[in-house]
């Protein structure tokens, strides 16, 4: 279950959305069911993988679910639906390993700094490979990624 938003959270959720239907970054648009929906504490965010990556054209679906602290606590993000990048720092369930979700958050990042990271992340593969204890991982984990104690220990993918 969701928790509800702040009315500040909302606001400013709010805000986040209007700038990026207003001016999308590249390959990103906000899920029309997301626009349908009154409750903005889970937003669907389609993303194209970028081209000239090993992801070029590819249809993915980042869901955000905000908790009543956001901005000041960031959001859970995990891809979802049919496609999940195959990446080494992206779990089979959609789990993200990317240290901004997690302790590196910060109240000034939004939507959009969040899914421009993960673009750029995808942008950097150099060959489509899961992490390697992805099955262990996807069997024991907590449904909530920001359960998880990341090691953030490969800077190069």
């Amino acid at each position: 279950m969701n928790m509800p938003l702040s009315k500040p959270a909302g606001k400013r959720l709010q805000k986040e959305l209007m700038a990026i239907m207003k001016d999308p970054p590249d390959g990103i648009t906000v899920s029309q069911d997301t626009l349908e929906g009154s409750d903005l504490s889970q937003i669907c965010v389609n993303m194209t993988g970028p081209s000239g990556t090993l992801y070029e054209g590819e249809a993915f679906m980042l869901r955000f679910k905000f908790g009543p602290k956001y901005p000041f606590d960031s959001p859970e993000v995990v891809f979802t639906g049919e496609n999940i990048p195959v990446h080494p720092h992206i779990y089979s369930n959609g789990h993200i390993c990317l240290s901004i979700l997690t302790e590196d958050w910060s109240p000034a990042m939004s939507v959009q700094s969040v899914c421009l990271s993960i673009a750029s992340m995808l942008s950097s593969c150099k060959e489509k490979k899961r992490p390697p204890d992805n099955s262990f991982y996807v069997k024991t984990c907590h449904k909530n990624p920001k359960k998880t104690r990341w090691w953030y220990h490969d800077e190069d993918v």
